[in-house]
């Protein structure tokens, strides 16, 4: 009786090997992009083409707000530039894991998890961005990455695991 048992027991539980296999099934990963490429087609192009509309929507906003400041906000412009760009792209990433710009050209950014970001992640990722704009060769370093790896990634993507991917219908 004891033995049957074990034996029950023993077929109810998976090997270690097993049960790795098992959370691999279980945890949604990014499309790969040897298997699934269309996710990965033109998006450093759209990247470009999302960080120019960005770039144009965060000097409009800084435009917008320098009124309210009296205009005093002139005699710090850069920096209030800055502060606003990270809150739009803050923002907006943890909204819909993408700027307005990236939605506009149908792109997203998510974990490597495959989920949309969430408040910490965005504010990760655009520190990462920020940090990258601020060292241009962290920045040239970032661009060589996007277009020399097959998951198109930054260094801020690498560092945190993200990916751009097209947007899914």
């Amino acid at each position: 009786m004891i033995h049957t048992a074990a034996l029950t027991l023993q077929q109810r539980l998976p090997t270690s090997g097993e049960a790795s296999a098992l959370q691999q099934i279980e945890t949604p990963m990014t499309p790969d992009p040897d298997t699934q490429p269309q996710f990965y087609e033109g998006v450093p192009a759209k990247r470009l083409m999302a960080w120019v509309v960005d770039t144009l929507i965060t000097a409009a906003i800084t435009v917008a707000v320098l009124p309210f400041t009296l205009f005093l906000g002139l005699l710090i412009l850069p920096l209030l530039y800055l502060v606003l760009g990270f809150a739009y792209r803050t923002v907006t990433l943890a909204r819909g894991s993408a700027t307005w710009g990236m939605r506009l050209m149908s792109i997203e950014l998510r974990t490597r998890d495959d989920a949309p970001f969430d408040l910490p992640t965005a504010a990760l990722h655009t520190l990462g961005y920020s940090v990258s704009l601020a060292v241009p060769l962290l920045q040239l370093v970032s661009i060589v990455m996007m277009l020399g790896t097959l998951r198109g990634q930054g260094l801020t993507d690498t560092v945190l695991g993200t990916v751009a991917l097209n947007r899914r219908v």
